[in-house]
């Protein structure tokens, strides 16, 4: 696994958990760590509309210009929020954060510490060529289990969307691509294109569904191959290369 190799972001809710998981160097991506969630607003269930007060939950898009170094809640990225399947409902808002702190009006906090981990994690990946980091944002973990305890939910349906994408991202251990037609997700379509979130999708668009796998979870030390106990050294002085090398001691 390479300091600098492409990670991806997974949220819960309901078990205020934020995940980082690193591609290690068989190309999968692999559990590296997980971090309470200080604060979110809200209830279980997607943003509807500016004001409302509710984290988004769906699959976000993380790029460079979306991070913020000089927030006023110490470090932030923003989600993405609305994407195109938010626009396709006339959802609104904006400004929807991943930050540090301990308060949240429709964001994530993380506290200063988490949060200056979880950037310099981000920017690390950045910085070694990955050009957008993928966040997936659910209620909660996405288990037949979880979805039967919350049946008759107005989100339901939704939510079985959103199962759709992390089971696919569970069996192939890699971000899924996200395409957006007919107002709801295609998760890894058979075809590429541009595509009107809005309209019917195009014969033959989805790909097979993914049978939900029973494959454990890995841990980024467990899968990468011989530990080395020395320290990767950062060529940068700051705090934040300090937090996350002291996070992946033990992993390269």
């Amino acid at each position: 696994m390479d300091r600098v190799a492409p990670v991806l972001i997974r949220i819960y809710k309901e078990e205020s958990t934020l995940e980082v998981w690193k591609q290690d160097r068989s190309g999968n991506f692999a559990l590296l760590s997980s971090y309470p969630i200080c604060k979110f607003s809200g209830n279980l269930g997607p943003k509807q509309m500016q004001g409302d007060h509710q984290a988004p939950e769906g699959f976000y898009d993380i790029t460079p210009n979306q991070m913020n170094p000089n927030s006023s809640e110490y470090l932030a990225f923003n989600t993405g929020y609305p994407n195109a399947f938010d626009r396709s409902f006339g959802r609104t808002g904006s400004f929807l954060m991943v930050h540090g702190g301990c308060r949240s009006v429709g964001c994530y906090a993380m506290t200063d510490s988490a949060m200056e981990e979880i950037y310099g994690l981000v920017e690390e990946a950045f910085k070694g060529g990955q050009e957008r980091v993928q966040l997936q944002a659910f209620p909660f973990r996405m288990t037949a289990q979880n979805l039967a305890s919350h049946a008759g939910d107005p989100n339901m349906p939704f939510w079985e969307m959103l199962k759709a994408g992390s089971d696919a991202f569970v069996a192939m251990q890699q971000p899924p691509r996200v395409a957006v037609c007919d107002r709801r997700y295609v998760f890894n379509p058979i075809v590429s294109g541009d595509l009107d979130p809005s309209a019917p999708c195009p014969p033959g668009f989805d790909a097979p569904a993914v049978a939900e796998t029973q494959r454990p979870v890995h841990s980024a030390s467990a899968i990468a191959g011989p530990i080395n106990t020395g320290t990767v050294a950062y060529h940068f002085g700051n705090s934040i290369a300090k937090k996350i090398n002291e996070s992946l001691q033990g992993i390269y």
